[in-house]
C-alpha cells in the first residue's frame, strides 16, 4: 500500500487511547520470600529492588535511616567499600541505596548475565553490613559539612519548615535533621536499625528487563535457599501529626539575600482516599505542569518566578498539597496573594472544558511514556504492591482522569482550597 504524503495522518488525543499495564508475575522463593517479575525491554540489562520496611518511619533515633542507607555497602565480613566498589565497575553495574519516608531500597543495575557474580555481593551486604567504625565517622563529617552547606539554600531551609508545620517536629514525614542528631550517631545504632530493618525475612524482591527461567533460577538460588530462621514481625509504629498552631511563618535565613523561597501547604490524604485520583488532575491544572494557573500566572504574567509547581505527595501513611517557587525578596509576598488567588478562582468557577481537555491530555500522555520501558513499568507496578493495590486500582484511575467533570473539580477545589487550611513559610 502506497502511502500519500500529501494527506496529514490523523491526530488522537491521549485520552482517547487504551492504557494497559502489564502484568507482573508475582511468585515466592522456596524459603516464601515475595518476588515479583516481568521479562520485558530489547537490551540485556535487568533492574532489581530490594525494598525493606527500613525509612524514617521505621527510626527510633533521627538521622540512623539515611545513614544505614548511606553505609550499607561500605563494607562486609568479607569485602571492604573499595573491593565492592571495584567489583561494580569491574562488570559495568550500579548499586543504589536509599532511604524514604516509609522504606529502604537497594536497586541494583546490570547487565544480565552478571547476575550470577553480581547477586551474591548484593547478598552479602544485605546480610552482612559491617558498617566499619572509620566509615561512619567519615560520613558523619561529610554529613554536617553538607548540612551546614545546605542550611545556607533558603529553598532547603524552607523545605523543612513546611513539612515540620504540616506533620509536627516529631513526625517521621516533619522531623528534620540537626547537627548534633549527626554527631549522637554511633555504630551500635547503625547495627541495632539493620538488624532489625533490613532483616531478609521482611524483604520483598521486585525485578524486571530482559530476563527469563534462569535469571529468576538465580535468584532463588541465591536468596530463596537461605534460611529465614523466624518472621522477624516488626511491631508497627504510630505517630500522631500535630500541625503547628502558626500558619504563616517568616523566616530570615539571609539578611542580605535578594531571592525567597515560598511554601504553601496543607494535609492531605494517602493514595486510599477516593479523592485522591480526581485530585491529581486538580493538582495539575492548578500548579503541576509547565502550563498550569500557577505557571501562566505567576510566572509568565506577573514575572515573579522563573518556576513555580504544585505537588500532591502521598506517603504510606498520609501526605500532602505543597505549593513550592522561589521568588525575588522584594515580590515574595505579592506571589503568596497571588497563588490564594488561583485557589480562590478555581472554587468559584468551573473549568473551561477546552482546559480540561488539555489538562487530561497532558496527564495520560505522561503515562504514555511511563508505561513505555520495563523500569518504569516495575516503578509502578512496586508503588502499587506496596501501597496494596491490585492493577485494578491502575485501571480505576485512568478511567477517572479521563471521565473527571468540570463538576467534580470544583466540588474538590472547594474542599481542598480553603486558605484557612493552608500553611505558609517564606524563608528569605
Amino acid at each position: 500500500m502506497i502511502v500519500d504524503r500529501k494527506i496529514a495522518p490523523q491526530i488522537h488525543d491521549a485520552i482517547e487511547f487504551d492504557y494497559i499495564l502489564p502484568s507482573i508475575n508475582k511468585e515466592k522463593l522456596n524459603n516464601g520470600l515475595p518476588f515479583y517479575w516481568f521479562n520485558a525491554g530489547v537490551q540485556d540489562v535487568v533492574q532489581i529492588d530490594w525494598v525493606f520496611p527500613a525509612g524514617l518511619w521505621q527510626e527510633q533515633k533521627t538521622a540512623v535511616a539515611h545513614t544505614v542507607a548511606a553505609l550499607l555497602k561500605n563494607g562486609t565480613t568479607k569485602y571492604n567499600a573499595e573491593q565492592i566498589n571495584e567489583a561494580l565497575e569491574f562488570y559495568g553495574a550500579q548499586l543504589k541505596v536509599a532511604a524514604n519516608n516509609d522504606y529502604g531500597t537497594i536497586t541494583l543495575y546490570s547487565l544480565t548475565k552478571h547476575l550470577p557474580v553480581l547477586l551474591p555481593i548484593v547478598y552479602e551486604i544485605i546480610t552482612d553490613a559491617q558498617f566499619p567504625e572509620q566509615e561512619v565517622e567519615l560520613h558523619k563529617k561529610n554529613a554536617i559539612q553538607k548540612l551546614l552547606i545546605n542550611l545556607r539554600q533558603c529553598e532547603f531551609v524552607a523545605n523543612r519548615h513546611i513539612d515540620a508545620l504540616l506533620f509536627g517536629e516529631h513526625h517521621p514525614y516533619g522531623r528534620y535533621t540537626k547537627k548534633e542528631d549527626i554527631e549522637a550517631i554511633t555504630r551500635q545504632d547503625l547495627l541495632q536499625f539493620y538488624n532489625a530493618h533490613f532483616n531478609i525475612a521482611n524483604m520483598q524482591i521486585f525485578m524486571a528487563g530482559k530476563m527469563g527461567s534462569i535469571e529468576v533460577k538465580c535468584m532463588n538460588d541465591i536468596f530463596g535457599n537461605s534460611s529465614i530462621y523466624q518472621q522477624n514481625f516488626l511491631q508497627r509504629n504510630t505517630f500522631e501529626i500535630s500541625s503547628s498552631n502558626e500558619k504563616a511563618n517568616r523566616i530570615t535565613n539571609d539578611i542580605n539575600g535578594v531571592q525567597g523561597a515560598v511554601r504553601i501547604g496543607r494535609l492531605f490524604p494517602d493514595k486510599q482516599h477516593p479523592d485522591f485520583a480526581p485530585m491529581v488532575v486538580l493538582n495539575t491544572l492548578f500548579g503541576g505542569y509547565f502550563g498550569s494557573r500557577l505557571m501562566s500566572n505567576i510566572r509568565e504574567d506577573k514575572g515573579y518566578t522563573y518556576g513555580i509547581y504544585s505537588s500532591l505527595v502521598a506517603e504510606k501513611n498520609g501526605g500532602s498539597l505543597v505549593v513550592h517557587t522561589e521568588t525575588g525578596r522584594d515580590v515574595a509576598e505579592k506571589a503568596i496573594i497571588e497563588i490564594y488567588k488561583e485557589m480562590e478562582l478555581l472554587c468559584n468557577e468551573q473549568a473551561p472544558d477546552e482546559e480540561l481537555l488539555l489538562v487530561k491530555n497532558y496527564l495520560l500522555g505522561g503515562l504514555l511514556g511511563d508505561l513505555d520501558g520495563p523500569f518504569s513499568i516495575l516503578r509502578r507496578w512496586r508503588s502499587i504492591i506496596l501501597n496494596g493495590f491490585t492493577d485494578e486500582h491502575f485501571n480505576n484511575n485512568i478511567n477517572t482522569y479521563k471521565t473527571v467533570s468540570p463538576e467534580k473539580l470544583l466540588q474538590l477545589a472547594q474542599k481542598y482550597f480553603n486558605k484557612k487550611d493552608f500553611f505558609e513559610v517564606m524563608v528569605i
